[in-house]
């Protein structure tokens, strides 16, 4: 071989060499790329606090004034959330292969058309005078006034209209000093008794307490009471007499002897629609792609309120509960990029406010069999408060459903954001019964296992003040992670979550 040839060889050698270092280097390089893009693409992270944000401002704006159930803003936000899902790639799962599960929300109230007066005092319903109940009825009866409801005689009373001041003398309720609650409660303690000694009507006379929740009270009782198809429509009445809330300044009038309670009062009712939204995603397991881990939220808020002395007339619910419906279709992106096992169901509750109608109408009606459920990971209030602070209710008996599923929601906690738990809202004792306000307790009642997450009330809690804008969405994203975690966890395990043995909640 001559020295050109071994030149030429040696070069083509090295050049042979520095492209497979190359090559390999390349590879590396595209391997390294793989995995960093493998790892950016982590379900959990499609759980984005811009996403997040984004549709938090939508959901919590005035053009959905509220999304008031029964009304028309509570099914345009419902339109809203579904097409949401659709585009994350969440299937529908509500009736007839649509989004939606509609129920019939019913409402009665006593009729504006009621008439109230006392001597030559006539009150306007609404303004200075509240009736309970009954709906229909019509008194014209002298008044007594007692001081002593525990012991007046039954002689004293009967045929008159017993008029008395509110007070929590011999209540021992915890809750007869929260003052939304104090009324409520005084009235239920001592209606009835006063009824059945023969009164034909009862008047409560407002004390300092009373009407710093009188506001809250005219707002309520003007809606009236709220039912859903199928169930015993006509509440039980407490007394069926007349019972009328007025105000502090009419005390010197029923405590002038003489007085006589003129009454007409006429109810009417309504029937409105409401509705759930439902969406799943399929499990990847064929063998358990039947049963179902649920996320389940409300979207309905106040709506449109008129209070005395606040600009703002719209309920937007930013943290009550525009902040969990954003979280779940957070959540079903997530699922979407990468299933579970079991299948997942994320459920839009709608009449929440009015009485966890929603819930209830899916607990007793589900679009998948009941059977299937596994567990139930429900929010109530995600984006306010401390923000190393949060609570997990279903943890403490009599509300502890499965340890299983405690576990596994105390440990995301532990390995994800590491809330501070706030267990006092837990606790049977509570005075705010804070377990028996959210959307997983019809499923607790049908023994499903449930936990419920929330950073708990806070100074905008039902206020119009409840805006996108005082919403901390880091800590919304972590909750909202830290809800995924769980639920993933849960549909990849070998065995269901087990109900605790012998579980009964108190009431």
């Amino acid at each position: 071989m001559n020295i050109l040839a071994l030149i030429t060889l040696f070069l083509l050698q090295k050049d042979m060499l520095m492209t497979n270092r190359f090559s390999a280097a390349l590879a590396a390089l595209l391997l390294t790329g793989s995995a960093l893009m493998a790892q950016s693409k982590k379900p959990i992270d499609a759980i984005k606090a811009d996403d997040i944000k984004k549709d938090l401002y939508y959901l919590a704006d005035d053009h959905f004034r509220g999304r008031e159930a029964g009304t028309l803003d509570e099914l345009k936000a419902s339109v809203w959330l579904a097409e949401q899902a659709r585009k994350a790639g969440l299937e529908p799962a509500g009736d007839d292969g649509t989004y939606f599960q509609f129920f019939s929300l019913i409402r009665e109230r006593v009729s504006n058309n009621s008439t109230i007066s006392i001597g030559n005092r006539s009150f306007h319903l609404w303004q200075d005078a509240i009736v309970y109940e009954p709906g229909f009825a019509s008194v014209d009866a002298p008044i007594v006034f007692i001081n002593d409801a525990d012991t007046v005689s039954a002689a004293t009373i009967k045929g008159k209209v017993v008029a008395l001041q509110f007070s929590a003398k011999g209540i021992n309720d915890p809750r007869v000093q929260v003052p939304t609650r104090y009324a409520g409660i005084v009235v239920n303690y001592w209606a009835k008794y006063l009824a059945s000694k023969g009164a034909v009507a009862i008047i409560f006379v407002g004390d300092e307490l009373a009407q710093k929740g009188w506001g809250k009270a005219t707002q309520y009782n003007n809606r009236g009471s709220y039912q859903i198809e199928g169930s015993l429509f006509h509440r039980q009445l407490l007394t069926g007499v007349p019972i009328i809330w007025l105000q502090q300044d009419a005390l010197p009038l029923v405590q002038q002897p003489g007085q006589q309670l003129k009454a007409h009062i006429f109810s009417e009712s309504f029937t409105y629609p409401s509705v759930n939204v439902v969406a799943k995603v399929k499990g990847s397991d064929p063998k358990l792609a039947g049963e179902y881990v649920v996320f389940s939220g409300h979207q309905d808020h106040d709506g449109v309120r008129n209070v005395p002395g606040v600009a703002d007339s719209i309920y937007n619910g930013a943290d009550d509960n525009a902040s969990v419906s954003v979280a779940l279709l957070a959540i079903g992106r997530a699922f979407r990029r990468q299933p579970g096992k079991r299948s997942t169901l994320f459920i839009w509750h709608g009449s929440e406010e009015r009485g966890l109608f929603g819930s209830t109408w899916f607990a007793d009606h589900p679009t998948v069999p009941r059977e299937s459920l596994v567990a139930v990971l429900n929010a109530d209030m995600i984006g306010n408060n401390a923000p190393d602070s949060a609570a997990l209710l279903g943890l403490i008996p009599p509300h502890l459903s499965s340890s299983a599923l405690a576990k596994i929601g105390l440990e995301e906690n532990r390995k994800g954001p590491g809330f501070k738990l706030d267990t006092a809202w837990d606790k049977a004792t509570h005075p705010e019964v804070w377990y028996f306000r959210s959307d997983h307790y019809p499923y607790a009642k049908k023994n499903i296992p449930v936990l419920y997450f929330s950073s708990l009330p806070h100074a905008l809690y039902h206020t119009p003040g409840d805006e996108a804008a005082t919403i901390n969405i880091e800590k919304l994203t972590k909750i909202a992670r830290w809800m995924y975690a769980t639920g993933f966890t849960v549909s990849n395990l070998a065995e269901r979550p087990a109900m605790e043995p012998g579980f009964q909640l108190e009431r």
